[in-house]
């Protein structure tokens, strides 16, 4: 099995390669890992190395609150002030978008995980501690660590029934999780499904993104603009949406919202195309308070808005990179992208405000989601008609403030699980 694996492991990077010569993604993934220098300067190798691994921009979410908790509250249990951060992604939307981090002292692509390349990396980078972030297991990654017995951590851990590890086949990429110190896990059923299968070195501290969105909520920019915009009306904010959730979005309204739309994708083509959808659709928006009345939409792009056109503008067009997970602060409402797709986009980001939540039916490997919609504090829609309905309902004062303080309470119960993962590793 370990030579197969090695075996898929150089086809999968011929075939990046060659899909690097099409695909601008596939060129990034390359080009990165190419002009790439591991060097770590000479002054750090007296520091103590911490290496944060996360496949992408989700998992990155997922490890900030730690990285942070790290070099910035320099806890008592060691000399946390000669400690450097190391992190790689994998991905190029996690590696593109946060390679200047500032509290990362190196930023890295990870180099692709053959024996020598593994090798390499680890020896160069000789870390005292390292975490991967929810489910990345590399093999070779974790053989070099183990053989060197590097202490290695699994944090906001996930485990489903149908992975290959609890699979009949899956006795070879079990051995893989032998190379853990420690899984630091988001939920009870996956501590439950490891230690069934022997690890009983496991710890359910809760997912960590908890405690990034309650970090934002805190740390909340301030936009005046959008402040102008927001007036005295309430706003529904659909954040990292998708052609099929601008539709759905679009096709209703509710008399006293204005939206706010913060498309997935920024660039001028898929701009234009979020623009015409909602511009087509204005004919058919419903005021729902008022039985159907057609409501004219004024549309408007962030950056050409100014203190006196977004007065007069009901839509609001958000065309730059960072500014979603504060603008949630000033909504009422808020729809979230990828329910259409491959999955939902962050949810929490939104709850943390105390906003209720909608998204589409592709929802079901987020626990998060799954619990808020038990809980009342999310709904789910599949198609215009039921996201009308959903709105009808959530048009009730009671019923939106109720969702809205059920959504506050869920991210805040659950804060703290950094904090539990630190205090429990002997530094």
């Amino acid at each position: 099995m370990k030579l197969v694996y090695n075996i898929v492991i150089h086809l999968y990077h011929f075939s990046i390669k060659l899909a690097s010569f099409f695909l601008p993604k596939a060129k990034l993934w390359v080009n990165g890992r190419n002009q790439q220098l591991i060097h770590i300067r000479k002054e750090d190798l007296d520091s103590e190395i911490i290496w944060f691994h996360c496949a992408s921009l989700g998992e990155f979410e997922q490890a900030r609150p730690m990285i942070e908790r790290l070099k910035l509250a320099n806890p008592p249990q060691s000399n946390f002030n000669k400690i450097k951060i190391v992190l790689t992604f994998f991905s190029p939307s996690g590696y593109e978008v946060r390679k200047n981090y500032p509290h990362a002292d190196y930023v890295f692509y990870l180099p692709i995980d053959t024996k020598t390349k593994a090798k390499q990396f680890i020896h160069e980078l000789k870390p005292s501690k390292v975490f991967f972030v929810k489910y990345e297991f590399w093999f070779n990654y974790l053989h070099e660590l183990s053989v060197l017995n590097i202490p290695t951590y699994l944090i906001s851990g996930i485990f489903r029934d149908n992975h290959y590890f609890f699979k009949w086949y899956g006795a070879w990429f079990r051995n893989q999780l032998n190379s853990f110190t420690h899984f630091y896990l988001q939920d009870n059923h996956s501590q439950i499904l490891l230690n069934q299968i022997g690890y009983k070195n496991t710890s359910v501290c809760g997912d960590t993104r908890f405690d990034r969105v309650a970090d934002i909520a805190k740390n909340a920019k301030r936009f005046p603009l959008i402040e102008k915009f927001k007036g005295k009306s309430n706003l529904l904010i659909a954040g990292s949406t998708w052609p099929k959730d601008d539709e759905i979005v679009s096709s209703q309204k509710l008399s006293d919202f204005k939206w706010v739309i913060v498309p997935h994708e920024i660039n001028e083509k898929h701009i234009l195309k979020v623009m015409e959808t909602f511009s087509h659709n204005k004919s058919v928006e419903y005021n729902l308070a008022d039985h159907g009345h057609s409501v004219p939409a004024e549309i408007l792009r962030y950056s050409e808005a100014n203190e006196e056109n977004v007065l007069t503008a009901d839509v609001l067009i958000i065309d730059n990179i960072g500014m979603l997970s504060s603008l949630y602060n000033y909504g009422s409402l808020a729809f979230i992208g990828g329910g259409f797709g491959k999955g939902i986009h962050n949810i929490l980001e939104a709850a943390t405000f105390g906003m209720p939540v909608i998204f589409g039916p592709e929802f079901h490997k987020f626990n998060e989601a799954k619990e808020l919609i038990e809980f009342g504090g999310a709904f789910w829609v599949s198609n215009a008609i039921e996201y009308k309905n959903t709105l009808k309902l959530l048009n009730d004062d009671e019923v939106l403030k109720t969702a809205s303080q059920i959504s506050k309470f869920y991210v805040q119960s659950r804060v703290g699980a950094s904090s539990k993962i630190i205090s429990s590793i002997n530094w």
